[in-house]
């Protein structure tokens, strides 16, 4: 195992009764706040009245940035930096999934910073302060409510790149599972996928020694495919979405990869098709992984994929370790597209084989000529997994 720091000192508040406290921990940053959110969903669950009315009791000073997209754009980012300047704002608080969060990430490092957001998520700026964040979590997914990074596409340039930064880790963040309660199966579905690709972008690594981490992170996934259909079937559950959410922070807190060599090979193929095609994160992810794996299963590989299988899904082992592995493979595809009911080929998202090997490139590109995970992916092992997932 690799040294290691590990340090996250976001406080989390966990439950249905912790909006009492949103008010004393903003005030512990500041008073003059930047209420950063996506759609209307805050508003029609009646979220949205309930902090303001908080804000107002409080006498914290507010201005909105709303619209926040799935995807956000960096144009919301220089929406944000603005507002915030005009109005001397010195707090953010970020209500909704992963995508505002991100977005209030940037906005919140930008401030600092005489030069256009977009520069920081191409390393030509790096955030040396930034102002202090808190959120309320509606989307269980990203795990950004318990991490310094983000992802911000760009539409006029077919990007959609991370970012990160120590001074970007959310102070606090209110975890309250019912807010949850509303969300759609598709996206809880995509929720679900994409704590999955977490931690296993974490999980699949060779001969690192982290036997600790390996099993916490199967932990992870066991709890994702146990309670993922419960969710789907009762959206109202409190212990699934309590635990699911739970699931989200620490799959990407930093945990798992402690002492790790992670590449996250899935996810930098993913953001190629989200970044052309604007897809759903979550699915993407879905979609490529079994590919991915099939791909990368090889002598090496083979003991990696197929312990997954033996512990996660309770495959049984047999002599035949490429049969166990590839089984490992099969029942993680029939869980995302059976259970989750997620679709599980490109085409069925609206993407073709137009710009397969546009994007196949520009994946290769972004991560320095090839994706360096578990196993090295060039330019033609992307456009095979591409193809794989038509």
């Amino acid at each position: 195992m690799k040294d290691f720091i590990f340090n996250v000192t976001t406080k989390i508040l966990f439950g249905k009764d912790q909006m009492k406290n949103l008010a004393a921990e903003i005030k512990n940053y500041g008073s003059r706040v930047l209420l950063s959110y996506g759609g209307g969903s805050i508003k029609r669950s009646g979220l949205y009245d309930e902090i303001i009315k908080i804000f107002e009791e409080n006498n914290i000073f507010y201005k909105e940035l709303s619209g926040i997209e799935p995807n956000p754009r960096v144009d919301s980012a220089r929406e944000g930096v603005k507002i915030v300047r005009e109005n001397d704002l010195d707090f953010i608080l970020a209500v909704g999934g992963g995508s505002v969060i991100d977005l209030s990430k940037l906005v919140a490092g930008a401030v600092y910073l005489d030069c256009d957001p977009w520069d920081i998520v191409i390393k030509k700026a790096k955030i040396e302060r930034a102002l202090p964040i808190g959120t309320i979590l509606t989307l269980s997914a990203t795990g950004s409510e318990m991490d310094r990074g983000g992802v911000i596409t760009n539409l006029k340039t077919n990007q959609k790149l991370g970012f990160g930064s120590e001074y970007t880790l959310p102070k606090f963040s209110i975890l309250n599972p019912e807010l949850t309660y509303t969300v759609n199966a598709k996206h809880t579905a995509a929720g679900i996928a994409d704590i999955m690709s977490h931690t296993m972008e974490n999980y699949f690594t060779l001969n690192d020694g982290a036997y600790m981490q390996n099993r916490l992170a199967e932990g992870i996934l066991k709890t994702c495919i146990h309670y993922g259909p419960i969710a789907m079937d009762e959206p109202e559950n409190y212990d699934a979405r309590s635990n699911i959410m739970w699931a989200s922070s620490w799959a990407i807190n930093g945990l798992l990869s402690t002492g790790k060599a992670t590449g996250w090979s899935v996810h930098a193929m993913e953001h190629e098709l989200s970044a052309y095609y604007d897809i759903t994160h979550g699915i993407g992810l879905a979609i490529l992984t079994p590919r991915f794996l099939n791909h990368i299963l090889n002598d090496d590989t083979v003991d990696m994929i197929r312990d997954f299988g033996i512990n996660v899904f309770g495959i049984k082992a047999s002599d035949d370790k490429f049969n166990d592995a590839k089984k490992a493979i099969a029942r993680l595809h029939i869980f995302f597209e059976d259970d989750m009911n997620i679709p599980m080929t490109l085409g069925e998202v609206g993407i073709d084989d137009e710009k397969l090997e546009v994007m196949a490139e520009a994946a290769a590109r972004h991560a320095g000529g090839s994706i360096k995970g578990v196993v090295e992916l060039k330019k033609e092992d992307i456009l095979e997994i591409y193809k794989a997932s038509l």
